[in-house]
């Protein structure tokens, strides 16, 4: 039996204690929540980041199926505190040499039974935990799973895609982070741009920027104005400028 310390009505609770009904207007606002954007129909009750984490620190080992339960919240703010619960479990469950590899199966189970069903469905969500989730789980797996959600045409399942990849790149592994963005360069979706141009840019960052311009040597000309901008924001002026006149 859970305790009653530890399940998502606790969580909610706690939430609650610190919502603010003028940032939940700001921030509606501020993540599209309006007829046609993307974010649409997502409720907020008006709690900043560092405040939710600041919750969760009190509910570490929280069971998986009263997680479950927050992500299958209509509340943006308890979906976020499952996942941030769930980065944790992950980290624990990697600890170690090979860590425990049936715990962290069940956590990126439950993880992609949410993405999948829609409950992972903004930016702030998967920027905040694909990389944390997925990403220690494929590093040393093969990674079909990854083109498979390319392959969605959920933007969300897209973007998870290639958030992923941050994992790898900070471990100096930019392959599959190529072959996504080279999969996703002709989707024009806003958040998919971005997110392929982000990814680029780190690549060039923190790794190699030759490995950043010989992607753009072959695909700056075929490449949206958005995710060129973001591969190219820490290049010079003078490159800036001759790859932007490429396309």
């Amino acid at each position: 039996m859970t305790s009653p310390g530890m399940t998502a009505a606790a969580v909610r609770a706690e939430l609650a204690k610190v919502a603010d009904p003028g940032d939940a207007v700001h921030l509606q606002r501020f993540f599209k929540t309006g007829v046609g954007e993307y974010g649409e129909g997502d409720v907020f009750i008006g709690i900043r980041v560092p405040k939710t984490r600041q919750v969760v620190k009190k509910f570490g080992g929280l069971p998986l199926s009263e997680i479950d339960a927050l992500l299958d919240s209509e509340v943006h703010e308890h979906r976020l505190a499952g996942l941030v619960i769930l980065n944790g479990e992950m980290a624990s469950a990697s600890r170690g040499r090979g860590g425990d590899v049936g715990a962290q199966q069940e956590i990126v189970e439950l993880y992609l039974g949410a993405v999948r069903r829609g409950r992972v469905n903004n930016w702030d969500l998967v920027d905040g935990s694909a990389e944390f989730i997925l990403g220690p789980w494929l590093l040393g797996r093969p990674r079909d799973l990854l083109f498979q959600l390319a392959g969605e045409e959920s933007l969300w399942e897209r973007r998870v895609a290639l958030l992923t990849t941050f994992a790898f790149i900070k471990e100096g592994d930019t392959a599959t982070t190529v072959e996504l963005c080279e999969l996703l360069l002709s989707d024009r979706r806003d958040l998919i741009q971005k997110a392929v141009g982000w990814m680029l840019r780190e690549i060039g960052k923190r790794v190699d920027e030759a490995q950043l311009t010989y992607f753009l040597d072959a695909h700056a000309a075929e490449m949206g104005r958005t995710a060129l901008s973001y591969a190219t924001e820490k290049l010079t002026p003078e490159q800036r400028v001759y790859y932007r006149s490429r396309r």
